[in-house]
């Protein structure tokens, strides 16, 4: 009989390779789930954390993520399931691109170590970056920037576009507002003028121009806005544009109880006066520092660029207080950079506290770089984070009062409230640059949280410095806070002296020009400082030199460069009879300082610079030739600029440009330099978190339109934090009761 055939081994071998398959497939799985924990954990601080903190606080948008570019975010809705995959792809993307970078500078200039330049580099960028490019390259003549979507003043679709906003102290007047579709063929829908006032937006309906036609249907979805109230706490959502809601929302508004609070729009007005070819490469450096810092340095301080890490020995040291996130966030806003704005505002939110914070803190650079930034973005958006992040650090900043006089200490420490003075500081003094440059941002932030504690402290100081003895009229760089007597008689326009003149122009500025307790002491200080301090070189070149023991320096430092917009902005601003004096003054001070730039080799001005007979605007010892990516000339290029219109301060500004991108730029963000008098200098691995909220916003407003911030509605403080003028700005936002306490005083 013939044996029977069993199938079992078949059986057998088949289960076997199926477990095998099976097996492997879920090894694959696991490996591939492990690689993507990984790239999300590299990316937690910025993008997934970003994306987090939004969809926590808003309802998804129309667009997938409220800033991005609509129609390819929609196209990803529209995907479903494919959402997640796409967002996955992405981070290996942006992994992929953190590698490259480190590897391969996607900058067009090559830093050479061995050479210590930078070369030109044709390296192709991939795809990611061309595409930011195309996206980013010189603008085409329009009279408007974003109005970043979601906090759009008038409930437009997030990528609404919004022009015109014309400012008035007592009504906004939106003469016409041109709500633009991103797509190709855009239409506009032109409304009829609106007005905000105490009683709420006033009904209107669309006139019959141009259509208002909706985005394609297969890419439609709810578009929400959010519209921010007098208590900061409310929120309206909207649905996607069209006629009817347009009408509804209007009337809603106009009929609320409560008063809108309007957001800052970023626009220009005489597009005529826009050099965007300049104005679009200095949006480019922004992203350029922004990106490296964010890389390599997101939450700390300040980044080092060629060592591609934090930078640890800054004044605020290791503590992760996300300096150049708060310094900068007001140029991202201003330049329309609305994602990059969106990661520090979220970084803010979440992570932005001094409660744990043990190391001494400087008042001055706390109060200006930290305050100031979160004062601005106050005044911008109305958004309460900011005031109330704003009130978090002056309060930690308090207990440097609590002196015999009321001068406060140098340095305190937020944990513990100890303060103290620097110990070189003659005697222990304070410093008069430090504790004379807090009025505005103390003053502003007891307006806008109605307590007056802020304004009293820095009143005081006012007060003492208004009757204390003056040697000529004079005022030194130091005083001690125990005894109010002053230190070493050293006076400068230059380092320890420099803003507390500039804040007591500005808080007469600040103040609508009615502290005149300010200008008269700002115009006392300026006229002793022309007869003892600012003298002219044998070659007609004007300085302000420093002032020793009755003994002229002949040296004038960087820092002092800021004194030609100081005296032209008084010049302007009041018709005396030391106009036409302070005009000159400030024209010729901005003409030296441009001299010591053009002077070096590198077309960048050195620290200090001094005047002789040997030589005149330039620096002489070794320690004064360094230049750390400072705004002062820069500053006093912009403020002639908005007030001569002399086309050479632009002309200035650009070539600084050029120079900042030849001497400064490496692959990682931009370093200051050792020498400016070399070919080839030697850098000092720093990007300071003023490059980014000063030099590059100075550069981007001077090749802007004077509407852009203007000089007579916005007064900048010392670290270019644009603070709204009392009674000439809607967006100064005073709270109630101080609006209430100054009507009753008066």
């Amino acid at each position: 009989m013939c044996p029977k055939n069993s199938k079992t081994p078949i059986f057998l071998i088949g289960g076997i390779c199926f477990v095998i398959v099976l097996v492997a497939i879920c090894g694959v799985t696991l490996i591939n789930n492990i690689n993507l924990s990984n790239i999300i954990r590299l990316n937690e601080k910025v993008a997934s954390d970003s994306m987090a903190t939004s969809n926590q606080q808003h309802q998804q948008y129309d667009d997938g993520d409220g800033g991005g570019d609509g129609d390819d975010d929609d196209e990803a809705d529209a995907a479903g399931g494919e959402s997640v995959n796409d967002y996955l792809a992405g981070l290996e993307s942006e992994r992929r691109l953190s590698q490259y970078t480190q590897s391969h500078p996607k900058n067009i200039f090559r830093f050479d170590k061995e050479t210590g330049m930078m070369t030109e580099h044709h390296q192709q960028h991939n795809s990611n970056e061309e595409a930011n490019r195309q996206h980013n390259s010189p603008e085409p003549p329009r009279n408007e920037m974003s109005a970043y979507g979601s906090w759009s003043p008038l409930g437009l679709w997030p990528n609404a576009r919004i022009v015109d906003n014309d400012r008035n102290i007592d009504t906004l007047q939106v003469q016409e507002i041109n709500a633009i579709s991103m797509d190709t063929n855009d239409s506009v829908e032109k409304f009829s003028s609106k007005t905000v006032a105490a009683g709420g937006l006033a009904t209107s309906t669309a006139t019959s121009g141009s259509a208002l036609r909706p985005a394609p249907t297969a890419h439609t979805a709810a578009a929400s806005t959010r519209i921010s109230l007098d208590n900061h706490e409310s929120f309206n959502r909207i649905a996607a544009p069209s006629m009817e809601a347009m009408a509804t929302i209007a009337t809603t508004i106009a009929t609320s109880t409560t008063t809108v609070s309007p957001v800052l729009v970023i626009s220009d007005k005489n597009v005529s006066m826009i050099d965007y070819e300049k104005r679009s490469h200095v949006v480019k450096m922004m992203q350029h520092a922004w990106q490296n810092y964010k890389l390599y340095a997101w939450g700390k301080n300040e980044l080092r660029p060629l060592s591609q890490r934090a930078h640890i020995g800054s004044i605020f040291g290791s503590q992760e207080l996300g300096a150049t996130i708060i310094d900068g966030l007001d140029t991202l806003y201003i330049m329309g950079l609305e994602n990059e704005y969106k990661e520090g505002r979220d970084w803010i939110e979440r992570k932005f506290s001094l409660d744990n914070v043990t190391a001494d803190l400087s008042v001055f650079e706390t109060n200006i770089r930290f305050i100031g930034g979160l004062l601005t973005m106050y005044a911008f958006t109305g958004d309460n984070l900011y005031k109330e992040r704003a009130q978090h650090v002056a309060d930690k900043l308090l207990p440097a009062f609590q002196t015999p006089t009321g001068i406060p200490y140098g340095l305190v420490n937020p944990k513990t409230g100890l303060s103290k003075n620097y110990g070189w500081a003659s005697g222990a003094s304070s410093i008069l640059s430090e504790f004379g440059t807090l009025h505005l941002e103390f003053s502003y932030l007891s307006d806008i949280t109605g307590n007056p504690l802020y304004k009293e402290r820095v009143q005081t100081i006012r007060q003492i410095l208004k009757e204390i003895e003056k040697p000529k009229g004079l005022y030194p760089n130091f005083l001690n806070p125990k005894t109010g007597k002053w230190g070493q008689l050293h006076m400068s326009l230059g380092a320890l002296g420099d803003s507390f003149y500039e804040y007591l122009l500005k808080a007469w500025l600040q103040s609508g020009q009615t502290d005149e307790e300010a200008r008269q002491m700002f115009d006392e200080a300026m006229v002793a400082i022309i007869d003892h301090m600012v003298r002219t070189s044998l070659n007609g070149l004007t300085y302000v030199s420093d002032l020793k023991f009755d003994r002229l320096e002949h040296k004038m430092d960087h820092l002092a460069c800021f004194a030609g917009g100081l005296f032209a902005l008084g010049a302007n601003t009041r018709q005396n009879e030391h106009t036409e004096k302070f005009m000159s003054i400030g024209k010729g001070i901005t003409n030296t300082c441009h001299e010591s730039y053009i002077r070096s080799t590198t077309h960048l001005g050195p620290e200090a610079f001094r005047f002789s007979e040997a030589a005149e605007a330039r620096a002489l010892k070794s320690n004064e030739k360094y230049y750390i990516l400072r705004p002062e000339t820069v500053e006093s290029y912009l403020v002639l600029w908005r007030l001569t219109h002399d086309q050479k301060y632009r002309d200035w500004g650009w070539d600084a440009v050029q120079a900042l991108e030849q001497h400064c730029r490496t692959p990682h963000g931009y370093s200051g330099i050792k020498n400016v008098y070399q070919d080839a200098p030697q850098k000092d691995d720093v990007q300071q978190s003023f490059f980014l909220a000063e030099t590059l916003k100075y550069l981007y407003l001077l090749f802007s339109d004077d509407s852009l911030i203007p000089l007579d509605e916005w007064v900048f403080n010392t670290e270019a934090h644009p603070l709204p003028i009392k009674g000439s700005n809607i967006y100064y936002r005073q709270a109630a009761s101080t609006s209430a306490a100054a009507t009753n005083a008066s």
